[in-house]
């Protein structure tokens, strides 16, 4: 883990190596090219650029359109706006019809800050998951989440990518391999499992140093794709481990923990705790302290893997 950087800062870079390959990809931009980065993208391909204003409905349904004109099309805005606000053309506008239509907003999650509740999306990765044909990544850090976009960019129908704004510790090397539907198993373990998304793969990390101090064998599992979930990864982990945390930066309700738990209630029931956000909108503060507020540490992953192990 060396340098840090926000999962966002990927996404207007990311965009223009991808039009140089080839991908005929457009952005569709709801007024927050700078704070997305998809700036960047105006700025190599003003012509492939629509900043259609503050109006996100009106953004999905416009990258519909291009995405029926052939186009790949790649949305921004916030994910609080992506996602809640435009629901409706989301589902019928984009996944009904199947259509070519990338997801990537940003300033998903706590990590926000002083924004507040109001900005804070926790239920995002609940209400994509759900729909037909949607498909999810989280990436854990800067690299991942170039890797998610040019996964997005290549494979044909709607994805959801889901990026913060807090700068996060690089974990993967730049010639990393990302599939959909596969985890990364970033360090092996026999007495509890920790499968984790996002932000909360490198506190998940840290968790297993506290617990290896203490005795404790964590296995930890980036689940970079939530949809399609990687079922024999978490399956097996499971079978080796008998029990299994999740952490995620977003509501227990529906996210990552849930999806886990289909996969262990149908294949191999086994102990589970969930860390994440317990059914609360967020609040305004310093990223790290809402942290530590919703529990979304080191600490708190340590000690549910703490209590799995014991148990056993």
């Amino acid at each position: 883990m060396t340098d840090k950087r926000a999962t966002r800062e990927a996404l207007g870079t990311t965009l223009v190596e991808l039009v140089t390959r080839g991908v005929d990809v457009v952005v569709v931009e709801a007024d927050l090219s700078k704070s997305t980065t998809t700036a960047t993208f105006r700025q190599a391909y003003p012509e492939r650029f629509f900043n259609v204003g503050i109006a996100e409905q009106n953004m999905i349904g416009t990258a519909a359109g291009l995405a029926v004109a052939g186009k790949v099309a790649f949305t921004g805005s916030f994910a609080v706006f992506a996602t809640g606000r435009a629901y409706d053309q989301v589902r019928n506008s984009v996944c009904y019809a199947g259509l070519d239509v990338k997801l990537a907003p940003t300033h998903a999650g706590v990590t926000v800050g002083p924004d507040g509740g109001s900005h804070q999306m926790v239920e995002d990765i609940a209400l994509m998951r759900v729909l037909p044909g949607m498909r999810v990544l989280v990436p854990a850090d800067a690299t991942a989440a170039a890797a998610a976009l040019r996964l997005a960019a290549t494979t044909p129908g709607p994805f959801y990518v889901r990026l913060g704004r807090a700068a996060v510790p690089t974990l993967y090397d730049e010639d990393a391999a990302f599939e959909l539907g596969r985890a990364h198993t970033l360090r092996e373990g026999s007495d509890v499992t920790i499968a984790a998304c996002g932000v909360m793969v490198e506190r998940a990390l840290c968790a297993a140093d506290i617990l290896a101090a203490e005795g404790v064998s964590a296995e930890v599992i980036d689940v970079f794709s939530i949809k399609p979930i990687d079922s024999v990864a978490i399956s097996q982990s499971a079978r080796k481990t008998g029990g299994v945390v999740t952490a995620e930066e977003h509501s227990i309700i529906g996210g990552l923990g849930s999806a886990v738990a289909e996969v262990l209630a149908e294949q191999i029931p086994v102990p589970l705790r969930r860390i994440g956000v317990r059914d609360t909108f967020g609040t305004s503060g310093d990223p790290e302290e809402l942290m530590r507020h919703f529990g979304l540490t080191a600490e708190e992953i340590a000690s549910a893997g703490r209590d799995i192990a014991l148990r056993r």
